[in-house]
């Protein structure tokens, strides 16, 4: 379908030569006579573009420019006229206009103009669309998932990613909250700036302000030249601070200042320096009991946590694992097309297991699956861990209701304490582990045993 285009010009012989001369190269034209009849016309119909003079009686091209970005985001504008003026080009590129030209133009020069707008508008149609249909997919910047919780999640991202507010991302090891500060970077006006990520957990509390706020030559030992940090590699984008509960409460006063004051001070260093970055900050702990028993700070914690994301474990997107499964079997199989990638066996063994390592436990299972040389995975390639928990379910014949009856409350209390129990000491005592083990998050596994007076520290 040919592209549309409104012109308008109060001149009949300017309209004419130019509805003409586009006819020829194969556009739909229009023709109005005033920037008034020209939105009289946008009222019943949608154009691709739209050139118009500037000075007209009643309003001008100006005008008219803004009253169609008003009416038609999406229809570019290229604003013709014979009193051309440096302040108007900046009025009309500040408005909107995809360009400015003057009279006379060069018939060559309009067209390559008029070819030139029509494509960067089909461009941005073209992106927008694939972003609306991105919830029919069954991928989003690097998500694979087609389940409520993961539609959610790409819709909270698209949202938070054209905003500048802090975000903090929670969830369990493995559930991709990397991946969820990358999508709302390259997702956002950022994206063409620097994407910085640390593990605050994985660098020495005494290294770290070193690293993130840069160091001056000898202000310690080793610092043998001056070194920006990561806000200043930063500059411009976003830093992502991964587990940010291990930075430690002394660093975590200097991090506060920099979301407050937006400025900095490198080790060492006398004078002050400003900064323009994003913080996405995540953590799998929980950051709101730190905050309780004093390890971090409540107003670091507010300025963090404008924006909540939770990353949805995979036991609650059992339906996406097919998705997965195929996903990483192609990433990684070395004679991806066609045939069964896993058996049916296989499947139901993988969607009944709880993955207490999420997504990241389920690459690495499939993996294993592809380097073991399975063309398809079966339940052989699987590891033991999958293998045993579902053997460990009970079934329906290991049931049997006593003579007298029973009480199902008590019974079924005292098969969640034994369960609670077993895992702490399969955990060696550590509650995160043993939640792990279990399948639960640390907060419902807390709840638990406070149930059965089992969480005294």
């Amino acid at each position: 379908m040919p592209s549309k285009i409104l012109i308008v010009d109060d001149e009949l012989s300017m309209r004419e030569f130019l509805g003409i001369l586009l006819n020829r190269e194969g556009y739909q034209t229009d023709l109005a006579e005033s920037a008034e009849a020209a939105i009289r016309l946008m009222e019943s119909s949608s154009y691709d573009l739209i050139l118009s003079d500037v000075n007209m009686p009643g309003l001008d091209g100006l005008a008219l420019l803004k009253k169609v970005k008003d009416l038609s985001p999406d229809t570019a504008v290229l604003v013709i006229t014979a009193f051309s003026t440096a302040e108007q080009a900046v009025e009309a590129m500040r408005c909107g206009a995809y360009d400015y030209i003057a009279k006379p133009f060069k018939v060559e020069e309009i067209k390559v103009l008029v070819g030139n707008a029509l494509e960067k508008q089909e461009l941005k149609k073209e992106n927008r669309r694939l972003r609306e249909e991105v919830r029919d997919r069954n991928s989003y910047s690097g998500f694979i998932g087609k389940s409520k919780n993961m539609q959610e999640l790409y819709g909270i991202i698209e949202k938070v990613a054209h905003s500048s507010a802090s975000v903090l991302v929670l969830g369990e090891s493995g559930t991709g909250k990397e991946l969820a500060a990358q999508a709302i970077h390259y997702n956002s006006a950022r994206r063409s700036k620097p994407f910085v990520a640390i593990n605050c957990g994985a660098i020495p509390a005494t290294l770290m302000e070193s690293e993130l706020f840069g160091h001056q030559k000898g202000s310690f030992t080793g610092a043998i030249a001056d070194r920006a940090g990561l806000f200043e590699q930063a500059e411009g984008g976003t830093l992502f601070l991964d587990e940010i509960g291990e930075v430690p409460l002394q660093l975590q006063t200097k991090l506060l200042r920099v979301l407050q004051e937006r400025q900095f001070r490198r080790v060492g260093g006398t004078e002050d320096r400003s900064t323009d970055v994003r913080i996405v900050a995540a953590s799998n702990r929980d950051l709101e009991e730190q905050v309780n028993e004093g390890t971090f700070r409540e107003d670091l914690f507010y300025r963090i946590n404008v924006v909540q994301i939770r990353m949805p474990p995979l036991r609650e997107r059992v339906e996406d694992i097919p998705l997965l499964v195929e996903h990483f079997y192609r990433k990684f199989a070395r004679c991806p097309e066609g045939g069964e990638i896993i058996s049916s066996e296989a499947l139901k063994l993988l969607m009944s297991y709880p993955f207490p390592g999420n997504v990241r436990e389920l690459e690495n299972l499939v993996e294993r699956c592809t380097v073991l040389g399975s063309k398809t995975i079966t339940e052989d390639c699987l590891p033991p861990q999958v293998i045993k928990y579902q053997h460990s379910l009970p079934g329906s014949d290991d049931l049997e209701i006593p003579v007298g009856g029973l009480n199902l409350e008590a019974y079924l209390d005292g098969i969640e304490k034994r369960l609670l129990l077993q895992a702490l000491e399969k955990g060696g005592g550590v509650k995160k582990r043993a939640a792990e083990i279990l399948g639960l998050t640390f907060r419902s596994f807390r709840y638990r045993l406070a149930k059965f007076g089992m969480d005294e520290e």
